[in-house]
């Protein structure tokens, strides 16, 4: 039977690969279907609650070996860690030869991002082995400027021509090659990037992120108890959650597989079968009957209240009022506003120990009529491309709220219906995220 997708770009994360056994799963993974081609894996991560993370201990290798410090005795764990893992995959691999180059480059003082970056390439090594595929050093394929900056264009020319000839191969995530041959990271989660580099680079029908989760959850399960999970969310709504503090993909991560039109689906190493969540630039062609797609929101805001009567008929004052930010370089996170009034919604910690400076500014710029600063306000996002259309969607929010006796400070709707953001007392935030989600998931 035909694959429904030819060629798929893999990547598996930390927990995917922090010991042999899980090697073993992802493994079976790959040789489940022949179109999984190529292969992104990640350092070693956790095996266990109070472990350590191959790249935690590298960074602390760097750090000890800068201070003139002793660390030997960390890196024989790392060692340890993969020579364990070797021989728990029956292995007839050597890697003793790269440990010592390791150390000699260590002990010449070794850059931090050479350090940290032989965890995924030591990790690379392996999994190639073991399953048998070509290993190509992300040094020789991911290319950065001068100035540290990643070079796309570089980069997916090089690659698109290189994998072109290859069956497949394991290409290590987080990292890459500078101009003079130095090596340079992304940033933390950065295989991630190097998964959705290579997928745009070989225009995989699908990138699949395997982790240790069956994809993301509708809301916080550290606030709502086995929320749902969420299996189709676009590129759109990805980014709304992902702001407003949803633990997703970083936008780093998706963006060259998001203009190269290439679905993503977050899967679990532990649990294949899963189906996961999808994401996808349109969700033409998929079935929802979703309203919501998912709830996030943060803590930490406060709210500038500016009312002054015909402001809409005054020229200039919404500008003023944002220039007094711009001239103190501060940025603003949303900006509801009425006929007559205005909000302004900013970062607490980033107004603390100014808010007399900024109200000041505010009231010698356009004189309101009142001008009062509301602190401990929390934002929630109800994201949902199916709420565009469908009458009483932010009826039914409010209601639930004002069930629950919980004020609305601030409403912000954006233009395509596609979220409503919501402000309430940091008190009365996880009850908020709670009473909405009960709302749109009766059963």
């Amino acid at each position: 039977m035909k694959n429904l997708y030819e060629v798929k770009v893999a990547k598996f994360g930390g927990s995917s690969l922090a010991d042999a056994a899980q090697m073993k799963k992802c493994a079976d993974i790959i040789k489940a279907e022949p179109s999984r081609r190529f292969v992104v894996p990640s350092a070693p991560g956790k095996r266990f609650r109070e472990d350590v993370k191959v790249t935690d201990l590298l960074i602390n290798c760097f750090a000890l070996s800068a201070a003139g410090g002793d660390w030997l005795p960390v890196f024989e764990e790392v060692e340890a860690r993969y020579n364990g893992m070797i021989s728990g995959l029956g292995l007839e691999l050597d890697l003793s030869s790269e440990f010592a180059t390791i150390k000699q480059k260590l002990a010449e003082g070794a850059p931090r991002d050479y350090v940290a970056s032989r965890g995924e390439y030591l990790n690379g090594r392996i999994l190639a082995a073991y399953i048998g595929y070509e290993f190509i050093d992300a040094a020789d394929v991911i290319f950065f400027d001068n100035e540290g900056r990643f070079d796309a264009t570089k980069t997916n020319n090089f690659l698109s021509d290189l994998l072109a000839g290859k069956e497949n191969a394991v290409i290590p995530g987080f990292y890459g090659s500078t101009p003079d041959g130095g090596i340079k990271t992304f940033s933390r989660g950065g295989s991630d990037i190097t998964g959705a580099i290579v997928a745009r680079a070989v225009m995989a029908d699908m990138y699949e992120n395997w982790t240790d989760v069956s994809g993301f959850m509708m809301c916080d399960p550290r606030i709502v108890e086995n929320p749902r999970p969420i299996k189709i969310v676009t590129y759109r709504e990805l980014r709304e959650l992902s702001y407003m503090g949803a633990t997703v993909l970083h936008e780093e991560s998706i963006f060259p597989v998001k203009v190269a039109g290439i679905p993503i689906n977050i899967r679990n190493t532990n649990r294949p079968s899963d189906i996961g969540t999808l994401i996808v630039n349109s969700t033409e062609g998929f079935r929802t009957d979703e309203i919501i797609t998912g709830i996030a929101g943060k803590k930490g805001f406060s709210v500038i209240r500016i009312e002054k009567d015909m402001m809409n008929s005054e020229t200039g004052v919404a500008m003023r009022v944002l220039k007094v930010f711009a001239d103190i370089g501060l940025s603003f996170e949303h900006l509801p506003s009425g006929i007559d009034t205005m909000c302004v919604v900013i970062n607490s910690a980033d107004i603390k120990g100014r808010e007399r400076e900024i109200l000041g500014a505010i009231s010698k710029a356009i004189s309101p009529d009142n001008l009062e600063l509301e602190g401990s306000l929390a934002l929630i996002a109800v994201v949902g491309r199916g709420m565009a259309g469908m009458p009483g969607t932010a009826s039914r929010v409010f209601t639930a709220l004002a069930r629950e006796g919980i004020n609305v400070s601030m409403i912000d709707q954006g233009s395509s219906e596609l979220n409503i953001i919501i402000g309430v007392h940091e008190d009365s935030f996880e009850t908020a995220i709670r009473c909405i989600y009960s709302e749109f998931n009766h059963e």
